[in-house]
């Protein structure tokens, strides 16, 4: 800043200036009016004003070079807003910016750019994807106008983006090994308990056409679908995915990520997690090679008969860590042990051989999950009963979980004859078969490990479960709204990556915020931007964004955040 002096006839006015670059151009403004030297001279009680400028502006630089100057912004009432200026903009990305450089995604664009002869910039654009995919997710057309509203703007075209989803596509499995390989250098990686899943996700289409078939779509959608299976590490952070043609069978989808995963991560030692509906005899075989094992979840109806009777035989149950043996069937009947052990699980386990493969049965028992499934049987069967006496015409299908099930029909009446009309009722004997079933849980393994153990492993299955419900609820990666093949492997490359973002920053933060939480306090993240000064932030300060800050090693909280100080920290996220 400097002393400006306007001189006329009889007077002379002291004036704070300030360059600054408008529109990458060089402009003077006003920083503040100091007065007259008359004025001067009478408020400093005969002081030179020449002298008390210099130091006063000698002071003013001080402070902005140390940021703690005070601002002056001056508005015009009667002065209209720039037409089609945006002085509105989102700043949460840059915590974002900042795990994405630190994974090295931007070494990974500058490695595949360096294969092509495109010129585009293919960092801003998969950042600007990813960034979008987590705070604005819409079609590729509204994130390309979306990313206008960050603090940094784009350097590329629409086209541009179209272009690097078919570059996106073809490097998937370069894009993925490299970033468990970055990942490495950020934290130690949980990769010898590996999660594994499928999915699907729709399109709003009829005909099938590539990777769009119709399948079992776990969205009870009547549309075309592809299928996403994902393997996820033991901290929650995905790990790899692939995506198959809709109507693949999802036991078949396991292998081929898993091969890959042992080819391009140089994995060899760790235990693949799945449930029920992964849990083929091949996909159990393939992991018992090696220095491999598998945990899956095991139905306790589809057991052998004999195997059956031991898993529901309340007597041979015991607690972690101890050899006495429990009968829970006196948990029915006495009140004070139920008190006693109503948090505990109970434990029973066995060697099996099924298809020719060795293998361990391990069955729980708990009195919470006992009272769990009850609770929500009963509130199924007073839909039922309420459906059989006012509204029989509409039991059309009985899904699995549906509560349908419980409803019998039958065209005779009770006296033998033939009815008039279809007759319903409650069916005793499913409820009943069902009931016996209660509390109780099993999982198959080939490890030797004690039976809390692997149960523990088993339950943070739960987790990569949320990653899915993340991706298709806070991200809206369903329904797809892409036609090629390859711009559909690109778009679910970018929300496996947003996806991975976001479980790091999760991690940062100490899970301390639910997703709700965190991505709407991204999204809220907005500055308006005051011109030759810097931005001042319009969102509310709170508990998350004062953890975000302090978390990330840098604020954004200031009541004005200077030019200067915001590219130190488009800089700094960078490294």
């Amino acid at each position: 800043m400097r002393l400006k002096i306007s001189r006329s006839k009889n007077s002379a006015s002291f004036y704070v200036t300030k360059t600054v670059y408008i529109d990458k151009k060089e402009k003077t403004i006003t920083v503040e009016k100091l007065g007259t030297e008359a004025e001067l001279r009478e408020k400093l009680n005969g002081q030179d004003p020449y002298e008390w400028a210099k130091a006063y502006i000698a002071e003013l630089n001080e402070k902005e070079k140390e940021q703690t100057r005070d601002v002056l912004v001056r508005f015009n009432q009667s002065e209209q807003i720039k037409k089609d200026v945006q002085v509105s903009f989102n700043g949460g990305y840059l915590f974002l910016q900042q795990l994405y450089h630190q994974l090295g995604l931007h070494r990974l664009c500058r490695e595949i750019s360096g294969r092509y002869q495109f010129t585009f910039d293919l960092d801003g654009i998969l950042s600007r994807l990813i960034y979008g995919r987590i705070l604005f997710p819409s079609s590729k057309l509204n994130t390309f106008q979306a990313s206008r509203r960050l603090l940094e703007q784009p350097d590329f075209e629409l086209q541009h983006v179209y272009r690097a989803l078919e570059v996106i596509a073809k490097e998937t499995d370069f894009i993925q090994a490299e970033l468990y390989k970055n990942s490495l250098s950020v934290s130690k990686r949980n990769d010898r308990v590996l999660y594994y899943d499928c999915t699907n996700y729709f399109f709003e289409i009829e005909a099938e056409s590539g990777l769009k078939q119709y399948g079992y779509s776990k969205d009870h959608k009547p549309n075309p679908i592809v299928q996403m299976g994902l393997f996820m590490d033991g901290d929650g952070i995905p790990l790899a995915f692939g995506i198959h043609s809709g109507n693949t069978n999802e036991q078949t989808t396991l292998r081929p990520l898993e091969e890959k995963i042992l080819k391009d991560f140089e994995l060899s030692q760790f235990v693949v997690c799945t449930d029920a509906g992964l849990s083929s005899t091949q996909n159990r075989l393939f992991n018992t090679k090696k220095d491999r094992a598998f945990i899956t979840t095991q139905s306790v109806k589809k057991l052998k008969k004999h195997l059956k009777a031991w898993a529901l035989d309340t007597k041979g149950w015991c607690l972690a860590g101890s050899d006495r043996t429990y009968d829970i069937a006196l948990f029915e009947q006495d009140g004070q042990a139920y008190e006693q052990y109503g948090d505990e699980t109970f434990y029973k386990q066995r060697w099996i051989n099924e298809d020719g493969l060795e293998q361990k049965l391990v069955l729980t028992y708990s009195l919470k999950y006992r009272d769990y499934q009850r609770q929500i049987r009963s509130r199924q069967l007073e839909r039922a009963v309420r459906l059989v006496a006012k509204n029989p015409a509409t039991i059309v299908r009985k899904g699995q979980n549906d509560f349908k099930r419980f409803i019998a029909s039958s065209n005779i009446t009770k006296e033998g004859e033939v009815a008039d009309k279809t007759l319903y009722r409650i069916d005793q004997d499913a409820v009943a078969d069902e009931a016996q079933y209660d509390g109780f849980y099993a999982v198959c393994t080939n490890l030797e490990a004690d039976a809390s153990a692997i149960v523990e492993i088993n339950h943070k299955r739960w987790e990569i479960e949320e990653c899915f419900r993340i991706m298709k609820s806070e991200f809206k990666a369903r329904p797809v709204y892409l036609s090629r093949d390859d711009r559909i492997k690109a778009h679910f490359t970018t929300c496996f990556l947003a996806l991975t973002l976001y479980r790091y920053l999760e991690k940062r933060l100490d899970e301390r915020f639910t997703t709700e939480d965190i991505v709407t306090g991204l999204r809220d993240m907005n500055f308006c931007s005051v011109p030759s000064e810097g931005y001042m932030p319009t969102y509310t300060r709170t508990d998350f964004t004062d953890a975000l800050h302090e978390a990330f090693g840098f604020r954004t909280d200031y009541q004005i955040v200077s030019t200067k100080m915001m590219k130190k920290i488009f800089r700094d996220t960078k490294k």
